[in-house]
């Protein structure tokens, strides 16, 4: 175990993968809530938009939406997020394109458990909110958002635990996070039973706490009726 640690940046790659969930975690929940309020919207052409992403999405496998991103946005559309002058051109766009693929992707699971938690707030509220006047954005920012944040927080933190294991597929387009480097290492080295270890370890230590902390405020923050 010692040698691994010693000829390969371990810690380095486990920190791209932090990177990456992170980053994937902040887009995915922005457009994921974005589409839970086309989901519940009145009007039926953004529900049906918001049915058609969900759907596409979800049943699309992500090593094609991340090839996707790599070969057609990047290669042959040629958007860049960093310039063809920069010396780390193709390492720069990789990881954000990686980044922007994953947050599309897991962004319709976000959509989907904030929309269970919509689904736990009472008919009544939403009526008493357009009773006093309110517009449909309003009711959703100041009534249900907040609640339906609330009584989703566990399945937001399957869905973050679950984006933290499917960056390892990030490696097909040259990111070099976790998977990436165990690869090397089998390539290089041997595919010894310590190599799998040290990198599940890795992963176990990512995400173990994660469900904790998500097990530990769904129940703290869950709404009494």
């Amino acid at each position: 175990m010692g040698e691994i640690f010693e000829n390969y940046d371990v810690l380095a790659a486990f920190g791209m993968t932090l990177y990456l969930t992170v980053f994937a975690a902040i887009g995915s929940l922005l457009l994921g809530t974005v589409l839970a309020v086309m989901r519940v919207s009145p009007v039926g052409v953004l529900r049906r938009l918001g049915s058609f992403y969900i759907n596409t999405v979800r049943n699309t496998p992500l090593t094609l939406i991340l090839l996707f991103c790599i070969l057609g946005a990047f290669y042959i559309l040629k958007l860049e997020f960093t310039p063809a002058s920069s010396p780390t051109w193709v390492r720069d766009n990789g990881i954000r394109w990686a980044i922007v693929g994953l947050a599309v992707y897991h962004a319709a699971f976000v959509c989907e458990a904030l929309r269970s938690g919509v689904n736990t707030v009472p008919a009544g509220q939403a009526e008493a909110a357009r009773s006093i006047g309110l517009t449909f954005a309003q009711s959703m920012r100041e009534v249900i958002l907040p609640q339906a944040f609330r009584g989703a927080i566990a399945p937001l933190g399957s869905v973050l635990i679950a984006l933290t294991k499917n960056t390892t597929v990030a490696s097909i387009i040259g990111v070099a996070e976790a998977s990436g480097l165990m690869k090397v290492i089998i390539e290089n080295q041997t595919a010894s039973v310590t190599v799998f270890l040290v990198f599940a370890l890795g992963f176990v230590i990512l995400t173990l706490p994660v469900g904790i902390l998500f097990t530990a405020l769904s129940r703290r923050l869950a709404v009494k009726r």
